[in-house]
């Protein structure tokens, strides 16, 4: 238990392995887009064939859901606000199911390429082009977060440079997205996913060796009441208790599982419905894996600072450092392990960038080209996915330009998200969920959702909630052998939570401030997908939702659901013509059934290289 010597610097074996992850996950890319005949049609780069198996696809679904963001967010998170955090582990539960019990189902039967082709199917052009430019918008803004914001907590801690690491990441995500497609994307996840666990386990194992084994982390933790599991104020005001995290935190999910193109586009790539809904339910061990390192970690952070705080200490200027902070302290005598966590910090962002990028291709060309130009022939569609996604890697490097003048990350990428994904999120669930709702209901929902959600989520960044509402934990600095006076203690502590560039300073705190800006930030997403539900519905009913005659295949049936039993009995239920046959996997291939076995397409002979 000795004092933290002064920390570690970066040296050159740390700068090869970071190196060394940027290399091979180019180096995947190269070679999806040779192996197997290339990326012949848009379908090949954009679904990787549909070919893809479970286990890939829930590791590149847990990778990209796990960006940089949650490696150095979620820590200083749970060593600020303690261990509720913990509580998503039910959240991911409900997520994953919601996601492949009720949007699945319908994605797949009707074979889409983006998710927003199923807006048009079910309403009309209008509002396929509002949920795609929506989406757009959101994920460039969300992209560049991603990119800038672990580039800045390493470059401060580490000295690691900043714009050379943006401009690098960004580069080599492009490079690879563009050369290999969705192939890529994923089998680089997989990759990166391995560079995650390996940096996490690094930390975790030296900090318990350092701190003196993991029950003195947790008893640490115990004392300083980090291991807050139980808070069940139902005030929706309060930033993460039980039923925040668990209400909200279903809802700000589901709209990125349940509906965001960039994992609906892998999970739908998988070869058949049960290989799909399979790859969801691993991924959740994924979700639960990651979730416990990285709450683990924030409990170490604790338990090695809890009498001397580097934030409060003025020895890093924001709490997303404190984790590369961490690394350089315990793992400066192994050179090449800090390096293993910055490649850790950046897989995250990889994965998330190379998903992103790779939907925004997918959804400009199956949305904004195909429709308009129906001459493209397979070939031409090809090159021009491959166009877009260089030209999207290129926005998202500026975009971290910008976010550069950006406050607080975990916060604005999630409100980000809240604030768009929820009335889109809205608008699916009116459209699978209630078979009355017509498109005049789902535009002026939409409309009604964003304005409220925009409303709530720019309120709150300008006007942030109060320090009782977000209910930070003490953090000490009497351990610290510097010349501070007791007097300026508790100053910085109870710092706003959001420094975002649009703060309002001090202003008279007025009855709204106080009630809805302080909303929950996990509530934006439930505020806005119950706001576009109920104006949906109410709209559709005196517009004449009732009359239209609907193709069951755009709802969600008694069928879908029963479908899961199908593995357990032999005979077909004798259905009524008009709904779709059960055993249809997608209804523009007739490859991909539920009985797997009989592989009618060359896919099966190549299955065995192909993965």
């Amino acid at each position: 238990m000795d004092m933290p010597r002064g920390i570690g610097t970066f040296v050159v074996w740390d700068y090869v392995v970071f190196a060394g992850m940027l290399v091979i996950s180019a180096a995947i890319g190269i070679y999806y887009a040779f192996a197997g005949g290339g990326q012949q049609t848009s379908k090949d780069f954009l679904m990787g064939g549909r070919r893809m198996t479970a286990v890939p696809v829930a590791l590149s679904l847990t990778a990209s859901f796990m960006s940089a963001v949650t490696v150095l967010g979620t820590p200083s998170e749970v060593y600020r606000f303690g261990a509720i955090f913990s509580i998503f582990a039910f959240t991911y539960f409900f997520v994953v199911v919601i996601s492949a019990e009720v949007f699945l189902p319908v994605f797949y039967k009707l074979g889409i390429t983006s998710t927003y082709e199923y807006l048009e199917l079910r309403f009309n052009k209008c509002v396929r082009l509002c949920g795609t430019v929506l989406f757009i918008v959101q994920t460039i803004l969300y992209t560049g977060i991603v990119i800038y914001a672990p580039a800045l907590a390493l470059n401060q801690v580490t000295g690691f440079d900043l714009w050379g690491a943006v401009v690098a990441t960004g580069v080599v995500c492009t490079f690879y997205c563009t050369l290999g497609g969705l192939k890529a994307v994923i089998w680089t996840d997989v990759f990166q996913v391995g560079i995650m666990v390996a940096g996490f386990a690094s930390v975790i194992i030296q900090a318990a060796v350092i701190q003196g084994g993991i029950s003195t982390i947790l008893n640490d933790a115990y004392n300083g009441g980090r291991l807050n599991f139980w808070n069940f104020n139902p005030n929706p005001l309060q930033r993460h208790t039980f039923w925040t995290i668990i209400i909200g935190g279903t809802f700000t999910w589901s709209s990125i599982y349940g509906v965001n193109q960039s994992q609906v586009q892998r999970y739908i790539s998988c070869k058949s419905r049960f290989q799909a809904k399979l790859s969801l339910y691993i991924n959740l061990v994924g979700l639960w894996a990651i979730l416990t390192c990285s709450v683990f970690c924030g409990l170490a952070l604790y338990s090695r600072y809890r009498d001397c705080d580097p934030w409060t200490a003025k020895k890093v200027s924001a709490p997303d450092q404190l984790m590369p902070y961490l690394v350089l302290d315990i793992l400066q005598d192994y050179p090449g392990l800090p390096g293993l966590f910055v490649a850790c910090a950046y897989s995250g962002t990889l994965s998330t960038v190379s998903s992103s990028i790779n939907a925004l291709a997918a959804v400009t060309v199956e949305d904004l080209i195909k429709p308009y130009f129906r001459s493209l022939s397979e070939r031409s569609l090809s090159w021009i996915s491959q166009g877009m996604s260089v030209v999207y890697g290129a926005l998202c490097i500026g975009m971290a330009a910008l976010a550069s003048l950006m406050g607080a990350l975990l916060q604005a990428a999630l409100s980000i998200f809240g604030m768009v994904g929820g009335p889109l999120m809205g608008l699916f669930a009116l459209g699978i969920l209630v078979p009355f709702a017509n498109s005049i209901g789902a535009l002026v929902g939409l409309m009604a959702g964003f304005a409220t959600s925009l409303w709530v989520g720019i309120g709150a960044q300008m006007y942030p909630p109060l320090p009782e509402r977000t209910s930070p934990l003490q953090l000490d600095i009497q351990g610290c052998n510097s010349t501070y006076n007791e007097t300026n203690l508790m100053t910085t502590t109870e710092m706003p939570f959001t420094t975002s560039a649009f703060q309002i300073h001090n202003v008279q705190r007025t009855p709204l401030m106080d009630s809805w800006y302080s909303l929950s930030y996990l509530y934006f997403s439930t505020v806005g997908t119950l706001v576009t539900l109920l104006v949906g519905i109410l709209v559709s009913l005196p517009t004449g939702g009732r009359k239209q005659n609907l193709d069951p295949r755009y709802i969600l049936t008694k069928e879908d659901f029963l479908s899961n039993f199908d593995i357990f009995k032999k005979k077909k239920h004798v259905l009524n013509y008009k709904s779709h046959p059960v055993e249809d996997g997608g209804t523009d291939n007739p490859a991909f059934n539920h009985i797997e076995l009989n592989f009618s397409d060359q896919s099966g002979k190549s299955n065995g290289t192909r993965l």
